[in-house]
């Protein structure tokens, strides 16, 4: 393949739909490309046992159209891998979207030529691609970060990655079953592992806070509510600076007097309600450290409750970081799983993998053997999907030498020195730390405001400026430092991956403010931006 459209889109997820949907409706041409063989991006590659939403129906769906909406049915409170799958074919196929995906086809650089004012794209089968503008919506947990334990080769068993997990699936029947990684993956997988597994071995680096979700079945009446009631939900999540609804019912920081142990009364019912009623109801807990250790400690004194081996309680517990400045993971009897006789906890920071063997995992002087070993090791996140590509820009800049130090972009959806190139979700936008549904639309639209103004206008490019990027990045450093996330060894920060620069990745000033910020920068015709005048080449078109 080798031609010239108007918009190339990377990705075929959340993001890249709704952009096809967004372009095609300002009458461009759009090619979209999608590593897997069908649409859904971390849906589609994430089909692990148990893989399921952390955001709860309505809000983890396209709230844009009332249509879409109406015509599908949600059957519980937090969705399932197969059942969010299901509903993006299904917005695919009712938008008629798959026309212009090309499947099973990786991006491998983006290169822009300035005589041109276009992006030329390589695939890996060698395809190339001219385009005005490009659209990153490659998400940011694709790019799997993927450990090099000392002899992994040499193990004859099978290893399986849960970013990529088998579409026929696993057989845990009877295997003795190691699971390397306790993060939202690993807390999700585990108690479905340990119900087939002969025996199953955790291996844990860090403890993470979780909270049941206690996940249900939708009831008729709410179904319909759902389905009749999106316009309401749209503009009650425009509100809510998780991208959520702004509050859940139950008790709010209000309710306590900001009396210590009201707070932890108030804790604990949120907790028992199931879900992220801590974080959406008290926002202030990531901020002050009083009230999120008392926070902590609720949740601390649930996990000794429910583990009944106190040492093994004990490694469970987290006490290196402050509650909430790590994805506060949601679980359906995590905890109660490591009461079984087929499960065993090995704490990693006590007992590193010193090495794999033909069949077994070695920690120190003990030897585990394994017949399957399931790696849910994380993501090089936000940054990475990017920085994995060899995007490069005027004067053939790369963007992974412009991060080397950490991500510079302004709002998260352009970097100076490449022209036309658009970053759904990217860093330094609230991104990872909301709902991601509702800041992908977010930026979508802004994106496609922008390109029809740039259409309208008879102007051939934009791109941020340097001061503008550099100002805004002084301002999500500056936001960050004023809660508690800094003090996290997380992958919020980029601390998951060696070498990788420590530095605050989403913006954690809220979509509230985040919108009048794009909103501002949009206004006087995108006057903070560097623009370029000239139409392009209809021939080209």
């Amino acid at each position: 393949m080798t031609r010239a459209v108007d918009v190339i889109v990377i990705g075929a997820g959340f993001a890249g739909l709704y952009a096809i949907h967004k372009f095609r409706a300002l009458g461009l041409s759009v090619q979209a490309f999608e590593a897997g063989s069908g649409v859904g991006g971390t849906w589609y590659w994430n089909r692990y046992p148990g893989a399921r939403c952390d955001s709860e129906m309505p809000v983890y769906q396209f709230l844009f159209s009332d249509e879409l909406g109406g015509e599908w049915r949600w059957s519980e409170r937090y969705p399932s891998q197969p059942d969010v799958q299901a509903y993006l074919n299904f917005v695919a196929d009712r938008l008629d979207l798959r026309r212009d995906i090309g499947f099973d086809t990786r991006v491998t650089a983006l290169h822009y030529e300035s005589g041109a004012q276009r992006w030329t794209v390589t695939t890996e089968q060698g395809d190339r691609l001219s385009a005005r503008y490009c659209v990153t919506a490659a998400g940011c947990l694709s790019a799997p970060q993927t450990p090099e334990f000392p002899g992994i080769d040499s193990f004859a068993g099978r290893i399986v990655y849960t970013s990529s997990w088998p579409e026929e699936g696993v057989d845990l029947r009877g295997k003795r079953v190691a699971v390397i990684g306790t993060g939202a993956t690993g807390i999700q997988l585990i108690p479905e592992a340990a119900r087939d597994a002969a025996q199953l071995t955790v291996f844990q680096r860090t403890a993470n806070f979780s909270v049941p979700a206690r996940n249900r079945s939708l009831t008729a009446d709410e179904i319909e509510h759902y389905r009749s009631s999106i316009a309401q939900y749209r503009d009650v999540v425009k509100l809510s600076d998780l991208g959520h609804l702004p509050r859940l019912p139950g008790p709010t920081q209000d309710d306590t007097d900001d009396d210590p142990a009201a707070l932890q009364s108030a804790f604990r019912t949120l907790i028992d309600m199931g879900g992220n009623g801590m974080l959406l109801n008290f926002p202030t807990m990531v901020v002050d450290e009083r009230i999120n250790a008392l926070a902590a400690d609720v949740v601390r004194e649930r996990i000794r409750a429910i583990v009944d081996d106190p040492a093994t309680a004990e490694d469970l517990i987290p006490t290196d970081h402050p509650i909430g400045t790590k994805r506060v993971c949601i679980d359906t009897d995590y905890f109660e799983t490591f009461n079984r006789d087929n499960v065993r906890l090995v704490n990693l920071r006590r007992m590193p993998i010193t090495r794999i063997t033909q069949d077994a995992i070695v920690t120190g002087d003990e030897r585990h053997p394994v017949d399957i070993i399931i790696l849910a090791t994380g993501f090089d996140a936000v940054t990475g999907p990017l920085t994995r590509i060899d995007i490069r820009g005027r004067d053939g800049v790369s963007l992974r030498d412009k991060w080397a130090d950490g991500p510079k972009s302004y709002l998260g959806l352009m970097v100076a020195g490449f022209p036309n190139l658009f970053t759904i979700t990217g860093p330094l936008s609230p991104s990872v730390f909301t709902n991601m549904p509702a800041m992908i639309e977010q930026h979508v639209d802004w994106i496609a405001d922008c390109v029809a103004s740039l259409e309208r206008e008879g102007q051939a490019t934009i791109e941020a400026r340097a001061d503008e990027e550099e100002a805004w990045g002084r301002h999500a450093r500056d936001v960050a430092e004023q809660t508690l996330f800094t003090r996290a060894a997380s992958w919020y920060m980029g601390a998951n991956i060696d070498g990788k620069p420590r530095t605050i990745l989403p913006y954690l000033g809220g979509m509230v403010a985040y919108r009048e910020k794009c909103l501002e920068a949009a206004a006087d015709h995108y006057a903070r931006f560097e623009l370029t005048a000239g139409q392009a080449d209809p021939s080209q078109r």
